[in-house]
């Protein structure tokens, strides 16, 4: 069952399995977008006379349905030998309401089909991860001010460095999600512009009104060049990736903190047994599985825009089957990548700190600068010679700890700025226009639409 098989050929099913793959599985995360997008489609045609009032309503109500009470309640599904979503919307169209469900592919092409569904989507997750974010942005910051006061090693080279904090350590974290999360904005703008019109490349030669369907998809602008529009498939794909990649680095290198803190060489933290695993062979082993399982999977949303970068990077312009192959580790990273900070935070809402970590006489080397920088303050050294002499009194055993360093400059220990770091994200999560997102569901699945061809757009009303 192909919309594009002309005279009813029997399609090689060798050559279906292999070139279909996994497509129409992914293709349900699409099914809600593919129904927004085909009702903001018809109200164009509509409007440019190519669709009747009557047969305009008729769609909108099937569409609707199909969008209310078979894809949010989990009742949609792609037949088999369907070959996509928007197939199976089309066919099921024609079912129940006849020939004018034939008329919704109007200067269209699967190609611009894909394109928008895909930004839809993408859209819509990249709202749902900023959040989440933002949720464990607040409770890093949380956790920073309630223990700012517990020393830590801090380590360079993984030797004992400096004195740290608990407080400066989550709080390096927030601030690393807050700069990830300008990645994100940027491939969110990116992404929110409307393809829809540019066909398979090459656009049109009906009078499609591009800006109507800009407006009723509530994107910011369009991608006016429609071969353009087509070239962004793949690339939108890896510049998402790209920033969602930053953001699994972040808690990647938190989860590797953290499995090296629990290791009893450390014992610097600690979680409840009902956390942790245990060993088939060892009775004392509390293992780090969650954080280990998020480190990999971090490692593994990585990987994806070099991946995507070498499946798309010698192709020409125009549309090509190898985008397919995208979708397959692209649509899934959003679930996966949401998952680690559900269950990070998850995890984080046990943590137990240990606050007597610098009692122990190996970590007073940590302290080698507070004793130069006392010499220098107090006894008029210059550093280099108060750097000499307490390296010669390590050496000798002689070096004696000052531990009564001061540190009160911007970002450190002692003023760890956190205020400012939390005025600087709300800025961030401002530069997301996420209301259009919700007004779009609202409008074209749940308003009353006003066909005012007089009206430079349909006026929607609750």
């Amino acid at each position: 069952m192909k919309i594009w098989d002309k005279i009813g050929n029997n399609f090689d099913i060798k050559i279906e399995n292999f070139t279909s793959n996994k497509d129409s599985k992914l293709d349900i995360f699409l099914a809600p977008h593919d129904v927004v997008a085909t009702i903001a489609h018809i109200i164009m045609l509509y409007y440019i006379g190519l669709l009747s009032k009557k047969e305009l309503n008729i769609l909108i109500k099937e569409l609707r349905n199909i969008y209310i009470n078979e894809i949010l309640k989990n009742k949609f599904k792609i037949n088999d030998g369907v070959e996509d979503v928007h197939s199976q919307i089309e066919f099921l169209l024609i079912e129940r309401i006849g020939n004018i469900g034939k008329k919704i592919h109007i200067g269209r092409s699967r190609n611009d089909q894909i394109l928008v569904d895909l930004k839809l989507f993408v859209r819509l997750e990249l709202k749902e991860l900023v959040l989440i974010v933002y949720s464990f942005f607040n409770l890093l910051l949380k956790l920073s001010e309630k223990y700012k006061k517990i020393l830590m090693p801090g380590y360079t080279h993984y030797q004992i460095a400096m004195p740290s904090s608990f407080g400066l350590w989550f709080s390096a974290y927030a601030e690393s999600l807050m700069d990830d999360l300008l990645l994100i904005n940027v491939a969110y703008h990116i992404v929110n512009k409307n393809p829809m019109g540019s066909a398979a490349g090459y656009g049109s030669s009906l009078p499609l009104n591009r800006k109507m369907t800009t407006y009723l998809l509530g994107f910011e602008n369009l991608n006016y060049n429609v071969l353009y529009a087509q070239m962004g498939r793949g690339k939108i794909e890896k510049i998402v990736s790209e920033a969602i990649a930053s953001l699994a680095r972040t808690l990647g290198k938190m989860a590797q903190d953290i499995c090296l803190y629990l290791n009893q060489n450390f014992d610097f933290i600690s979680f409840p047994d009902f956390l942790t695993t245990g060993s088939s062979i060892m009775p004392h082993k509390k293992n780090p599985d969650v954080f280990e399982i998020i480190r990999a999977k971090c490692n593994r949303i990585s990987a994806l825009p070099n991946e995507i970068s070498i499946i798309s990077s010698n192709l020409s312009s125009g549309y090509h089957r190898d985008f397919q192959l995208i979708k397959e580790r692209f649509i899934p990273m959003f679930e996966e990548i949401k998952n680690c900070f559900f269950m990070f935070k998850y995890m984080l809402n046990y943590i137990k700190i240990n606050e007597n970590i610098l009692n122990d006489k190996k970590y007073h080397y940590l302290f080698s600068v507070e004793v130069v920088n006392n010499l220098v303050i107090k006894k008029g050294y210059s550093f280099r010679d108060a750097y000499k002499k307490v390296g010669l009194d390590i050496k000798n055993g002689n070096f004696k700890p000052f531990m009564k360093g001061v540190y009160s400059h911007e970002g450190s220990i002692g003023n760890l700025c956190n205020k400012e770091i939390k005025n600087m994200m709300k800025n961030i999560i401002i530069k997301f226009d996420f209301k259009q997102i919700s007004n779009v569901i609202k409008r074209l699945i749940y308003s009353k639409i006003n066909f005012d061809k007089s009206s430079k757009n349909p006026i929607f009303s609750l």
